[in-house]
C-alpha cells in the first residue's frame, strides 16, 4: 500500500492507494501533520512506502519523522519522470504540476492534453502526443480573486464563493460574483479555444478544489477529476519503485 502526502500552504491531504485504487483520503491542517500521519499509519499497517509533495511549508523534521517509519520519496524535478520535460526552467516547475502531468501520461497516453487545475491559482499545463511537456500558464484562482478585490479596494466586501444567476449583476455583491466566477469561466473556455486552434484533437482535464463549481458551466468538453493530482503522485511513486 502507498501513502500519498500532498502538502499545501495551510492544509494537507493524505491518500492511501492499494493496487492503483484510492482506499481512503484524509484532509487536515498542516499544523496537525504529525498527529494525522501517526493515525493513518496506525490504522493501516500495510503501508510500505510514501511520496511527499510539498508546495507549502513542510519542515525537514516532519519529513524525517515520516521516513523513520516507512520508505519516503520526495517529489522533485530530479526524479525519474514519465515524460520529457521541456520547460525552460525545470527547477521552478511546481511539484503539483509535475504530478498532474504524470497523471495525464498514465491515463491519457499519446494525447495532446491540457490539464487545468482550478485551485488557489489556476494552472494550465500542456503535454503533446509525443509525451513532451511544453509548459502552460498560471493565473489567480476564484478565492484569490475574491480576496484581492477586498484587500486592494476600500469598499468592496469579501464574499463567499457563489455561482451567479446572471452575468448582469444588479447589486455590488452580485456584480462581484459575476465578475469573479464568469470571468474565470470565460478565461478557461478562452484558453481551451486557443489550444484547440492548434490541436483539434485536444483532451482537456479539469481538476482542483473548484472542479465541482466549474465543470458543468464550461462550454467545452472536459474530463473532470478532483483526485487527479493524488493519482499522479501515486503513479510517480510506482514509476520510481520499478
Amino acid at each position: 500500500m502507498n501513502l500519498i502526502v500532498d502538502v499545501g500552504n495551510t492544509h494537507i491531504k493524505l491518500a492511501i492507494y492499494s493496487r492503483g485504487r484510492l482506499k481512503e483520503k484524509v484532509v487536515g491542517e498542516l499544523a496537525d501533520f504529525e498527529t494525522i500521519v501517526a493515525d493513518v499509519l496506525k490504522n493501516h499497517e500495510n503501508i510500505s512506502q510514501a511520496i511527499v509533495s510539498s508546495v507549502g511549508k513542510l519542515k525537514e523534521s516532519q519529513v524525517k519523522m515520516l521516513s523513520t517509519k516507512i520508505k519516503v520519496l520526495e517529489l522533485s524535478y530530479k526524479l525519474k519522470l514519465p515524460f520529457r520535460n521541456l520547460y525552460a526552467t525545470p527547477k521552478t516547475l511546481g511539484a503539483d504540476r509535475i504530478a498532474l502531468v504524470s497523471a495525464c501520461v498514465e491515463q491519457f497516453p499519446d494525447n495532446n492534453a491540457l490539464i487545468i487545475d482550478a485551485g488557489t491559482c489556476i494552472t494550465y499545463d500542456f503535454i503533446n502526443a509525443e509525451n513532451e511537456y511544453l509548459g502552460g500558464a498560471i493565473s489567480p484562482g476564484i478565492r484569490l480573486r475574491y480576496k484581492t478585490l477586498n484587500n486592494l479596494t476600500a469598499n468592496l466586501p469579501l464574499l463567499d464563493t457563489k455561482m451567479p444567476q446572471d452575468i448582469l449583476g444588479d447589486s455590488t455583491q452580485n456584480s462581484i460574483h459575476s465578475g469573479v466566477v464568469f470571468g474565470v469561466l470565460k478565461e478557461i473556455d478562452g484558453v481551451i479555444d486557443e489550444y484547440v486552434k492548434k490541436y483539434s484533437d485536444l483532451t482537456v482535464i479539469l481538476t482542483g478544489g473548484d472542479t465541482k463549481l466549474l465543470s458543468n458551466q464550461l462550454k467545452n468538453s472536459i474530463f473532470a477529476n478532483s483526485n487527479f493530482l493524488l493519482e499522479g503522485l501515486n503513479f510517480i511513486l510506482e514509476y520510481n519503485s520499478q
